[in-house]
C-alpha cells in the first residue's frame, strides 16, 4: 500500500484490508484474519473490487476474500473496501491461493468472473481453468459449496464445461443472474455480448 494511503488509514484509524502473508505455504488463519467465524466467499481475480464490495454490502453476514495479482487493482480494491469490515484482499495468483493457502472445506462459494480466455491456441495453456485447478476448488469448498463462473468467450465456456463434466465431484447448473455487475460484466452487457454462466456445486464423487 502506498505511504499516503497508509498514513490516511492511520489518521482515521481504519485498518488495512490487505492481508500480509507470513508464509507462502501455510494455510490462511481465517478466524484471525476476519476476527469472526462466518461463511467465506472468494472472488478469484477480483479486479477493481467493484463486484466484491457490492456483494459484501449485500451480504454483511458473510466474509469476503478478493484475490488479485495486479498491484494497481489491489490498491483500488483496498480503497473501496476501507469501510467494509467483512472484506479482505490478498495479492497473489488465484490458482496458487486456491491450491496452497485456502484451508480444505473452508469456502462456501467461489466467483470466477470473466477469467482471461487467452484466445490464441498457443496460449490456451495459460487459462486458469484446468482439471487440476478444479480439483483444488473442490478441496477448498465445503459440503454443498459452489463456484459461479461467467465468460463471454463461447470457446472457453465449452472447455470449462467439458472439464466440469469430467469431474464427478460437481453437479452442473446455471449461474445465478441476481448478482452485482462486475466491471467486465457491465462492458459486455453494454455491447450486447452474450454472457455464459455456470454453477458447479460440490457433491460426493461418484464411486
Amino acid at each position: 500500500m502506498p505511504a499516503d494511503e497508509g498514513s490516511l488509514a492511520h489518521r482515521r484509524h481504519v485498518p488495512s484490508r490487505l492481508i500480509e502473508l507470513d508464509s507462502l505455504t501455510d494455510c490462511l488463519d481465517l478466524q484471525k484474519i476476519f476476527e469472526r467465524n462466518s461463511p467465506l466467499h472468494v472472488d478469484l481475480g477480483c479486479g477493481d473490487g467493484s463486484f466484491l464490495c457490492a456483494l459484501a454490502q449485500r451480504m454483511p453476514d458473510k466474509n469476503f476474500l478478493g484475490i488479485e495479482r495486479l498491484l494497481n487493482r489491489v490498491r483500488t480494491s483496498v480503497r473501496k473496501a476501507a469501510t467494509l469490515d467483512n472484506v479482505r484482499l490478498l495479492r497473489v495468483e488465484s490458482s496458487y491461493a486456491v491450491r496452497y493457502l485456502l484451508p480444505a472445506g473452508s469456502v462456501e462459494r467461489f466467483y470466477l468472473l470473466f477469467p482471461d480466455p487467452w484466445p490464441k491456441r498457443r496460449h490456451h495453456r495459460r487459462r486458469i481453468m484446468t482439471p487440476d485447478f478444479l480439483s483444488s476448488i473442490h478441496a477448498a469448498l465445503r459440503k454443498d459449496g459452489s463456484i459461479y463462473i461467467a465468460t463471454d468467450d463461447v470457446d472457453y465456456f465449452g472447455e470449462i464445461k467439458e472439464i466440469a463434466e469430467s469431474n464427478s465431484g460437481f453437479a452442473i447448473g446455471e449461474g445465478d443472474a441476481d448478482l452485482p455487475q462486475s466491471k467486465f460484466g457491465r462492458i459486455f452487457r453494454e455491447k450486447d455480448a452474450p454472457i455464459h454462466w455456470l454453477e458447479l456445486r460440490k457433491i460426493s464423487p461418484v464411486k
